[in-house]
């Protein structure tokens, strides 16, 4: 079984984490996690934080914030026990997409499973735009469990 794991830092994203980490144990699956980077859910402190030498690019910015989650994620979940997981990260600089740009992975990967948390950083877009665990019960080709 393949199962993709989506990641955006948040507690209910680690929650999500964790239930794939232990389901892919018992499964004997195969578990990848992937960070979507919506422009608008990056705090503008952040990435000044990241562009004060002004040589980095937002893009850039973005792609360390990535990697800094995705590098948190798949400690915790070696910690867990499942080892050698596969991260990707997608900077989706389009409003909206994060759910569909999980879904083309998810395509991609030809993915069973797709584990998402309730609810993640970007709650005032969620309410605004919808959430993206919504989107994706409503979108994916494949099962979808939401952890809260």
């Amino acid at each position: 079984m393949r199962i993709l794991a989506a990641t955006d830092g948040s507690d209910a994203a680690k929650r999500a984490l964790e239930f794939a980490a232990h389901l892919s144990k018992q499964l004997n699956g195969q578990l990848k996690i992937v960070n979507v980077v919506p422009l608008r859910d990056i705090p503008l402190v952040q990435l000044d934080e990241y562009t004060r030498s002004g040589t980095v690019t937002r893009r850039e910015a973005m792609t360390a914030d990535s990697r800094e989650t995705l590098g948190a994620a798949r400690r915790f979940v070696e910690s867990l026990g499942v080892p050698n997981v596969p991260c990707e990260s997608a900077i989706e600089l389009h409003e909206g997409n994060v759910a569909e740009t999980i879904i083309e992975a998810a395509k991609r990967d030809e993915t069973d499973l797709i584990v998402v948390g309730k609810r993640g950083r970007g709650r005032l877009s969620g309410l605004v735009l919808g959430s993206v665990s919504q989107k994706l019960v409503e979108l994916a080709p494949s099962a979808v469990i939401v952890v809260p």
